[in-house]
């Protein structure tokens, strides 16, 4: 029985509301910077759009979800109430009155700085205060998460944490220590200039202090993907998770490998030497571990699913899988998805072969693909496992769910592909427009039209994800059952004490961001004579 429905479908319909309203920015965005619309050329308002389709989506979006769906999980897993559900309410005030107040000044067009803050360039102050405030919001969640698992392990002695617990926890940590960056940035840094306290800032220390939130936050996007991956598909397609250990190892890998690899977004920046570079690179191939981990386990839970319904032989197994149950589909696409964007991602990492594609649409491609392809697909998946615990009524448009799934892959990859094609080709990203009639960029006008009609069947599938939550609302009421997590083959009576709780991977967390981030930071901070005068973004000063 779940005590905070209430709380979670709060957090679940506003985090959706900010999706589709950002989604619509960011289809506008391709159709305004495509040769399908040369009559409008207001790059202000490109920019303006850009920086609130990519805040929300960025910070305020998958916050939510990850929230919700924390507490949610902390009541399923643990079989008891909430501790902490006023805290809870208020951490996502502070989300949502945050989110209004960044969004206002980048409205009146007062913050098109991106949802990088891109310094020099500074935005009206209240946009980086409504920023804190959705990051306050959200480590709200990180200590509620860490006080109720630490209340069921001293009321269970010795027992194993439940691994959809452990999973979150491991993603509320990531997300609380890869926040503290972008923090120090804002705070320290940028808000004294947005203020008028200075005139000038150091945009190369800034930048540094944001990488080590830049990459390490598609990890905490990416955590309650991996938790329905593991928790969730097994148990919804007829199977059992092969291994609770190795899905325990694959989390722990995220929290210890995902965090101090930032740097690799800054090749081409010249404050942080080629040294630390090389070993944020190393640093970023091994964050293809747990990913590797992972696609081994469920394929291999896949399998025993479909051996399970009949499947005989070495392939048979794949035909007997429920291919008509929308979460055996999410979970498909996701990977496909995943698989793409991940080989991409070997592009970007690379400290030689990033030089050819570095602030190219390329990168657009590969980061869409990631995150508005494999992790967003499953965020619906999520919510229509979910939706039945939630409200008490039973989600029957099953064809509506399948076309939905499968509008959002399609989607994904007729905007993505051309998006990697017109990269190699050399179009850089985050233009207002381009003059089409120059040779040199004429042959890329197709491909660019083509990821516009992509657009265009993403927001017919998230009009069907709206519709079938909708629909579900007004079914009638139904007992969904006990909600469960997936068992695994050899549920452990018993876990090593490494496997069961995070202060020896948080200390690893930790030192391997000192180690990558302390020498360079420090050096910044000895220098003198960086610091350049800031450029006021839609004011006269």
């Amino acid at each position: 029985m779940l005590n905070s429905k209430r709380l979670v479908l709060a957090h679940f319909w506003l985090a959706f509301a900010v999706f589709g309203l950002a989604l619509l920015l960011g289809e506008w965005q391709m159709f305004a910077r495509s040769p399908l619309n040369p009559w409008i050329n207001n790059s202000e308002l490109y920019y303006r759009s850009v920086t609130a389709h990519g805040s929300a989506m960025g910070y305020v979006f998958p916050t939510l979800i990850a929230m919700g769906f924390g507490y949610a999980i902390t009541e399923f897993a643990l079989q008891k109430p909430l501790i902490g559900r006023r805290w809870a309410w208020t951490g996502l005030a502070l989300v949502a009155i945050g989110a209004v107040t960044a969004m206002i000044p980048v409205s009146l067009g007062l913050a098109s700085i991106l949802y990088t803050f891109y310094p020099p360039m500074i935005a009206n102050p209240f946009f980086y205060i409504g920023v804190v405030l959705v990051v306050v919001g959200s480590w709200i969640w990180v200590a509620l998460m860490s006080i109720n698992m630490a209340a069921w392990k001293r009321d269970n002695p010795g027992k194993p944490v439940p691994l959809a617990m452990f999973a979150n926890v491991a993603g509320a940590y990531l997300w609380g220590w890869t926040a503290v960056g972008a923090a120090i940035e804002v705070i320290v840094l940028i808000l004294p200039v947005a203020l008028g306290l200075k005139a000038t800032i150091d945009a190369g220390l800034s930048r540094v202090f944001f990488s080590w939130t830049l990459h390490a936050i598609v990890y905490f996007w990416l955590m309650p993907t991996y938790i329905a991956y593991y928790t969730i598909f097994p148990r919804a397609i007829g199977g059992r998770l092969y291994s609770d250990a190795m899905a325990r190892i694959a989390f722990i890998l995220f929290v210890v490998v995902a965090m101090p690899i930032g740097v690799h977004h800054l090749f081409a920046d010249p404050q942080v030497g080629a040294g630390f570079k090389f070993i944020q690179s190393v640093f970023t191939a091994l964050v293809a571990l747990p990913t590797l981990v992972t696609i081994f386990t469920i394929c291999a839970s896949a399998e025993l699913a479909g051996r399970l319904r009949g499947g005989k032989g070495p392939f048979g197994w794949v035909a007997a899988l429920p291919w008509g149950n929308p979460m055996m589909l999410a979970v498909t696409f996701s990977f496909v998805m995943l698989g793409f964007g991940g080989a991409g991602g070997l592009i970007n990492m690379s400290y030689q072969l990033d030089a050819s594609i570095h602030n190219t649409q390329w990168i657009t491609g590969h980061f869409h693909l990631i995150f508005a392809g494999a992790i967003v697909i499953m965020y619906f998946a999520i919510a229509y496992d979910l939706w039945p615990h939630l409200t008490g009524r039973a989600l029957n448009s099953i064809g509506l769910m399948k076309a939905q799934l499968w509008l959002w892959f399609v989607g994904m990859i007729v905007t993505t592909f051309p998006w990697h094609y017109v990269g190699i080709l050399g179009m850089p990203r985050r233009m207002a427009s381009y003059d089409y009639g120059n040779p040199a960029i004429a042959p890329e006008a197709l491909s660019v039209s083509i990821s516009v009609f992509g657009g265009l069947l993403l927001l017919i599938s998230a009009g069907l994800f709206f519709a079938v939550l909708i629909r579900g609302h007004r079914a009638p009421q139904s007992d969904p059952g006990i909600y469960r997590f997936s068992v695994a083959v050899h549920q452990p009576a018993r876990v090593p004490v490494a496997l069961n709780g995070f202060a020896l991977w948080l200390t690893l967390m930790i030192g391997l961001t000192v180690v990558n981030y302390g020498y360079p930071i420090a050096q910044l901070l000895a220098l003198s004579g960086n610091a350049v005068p800031a450029v006021y973004v839609g004011a006269t000063r």
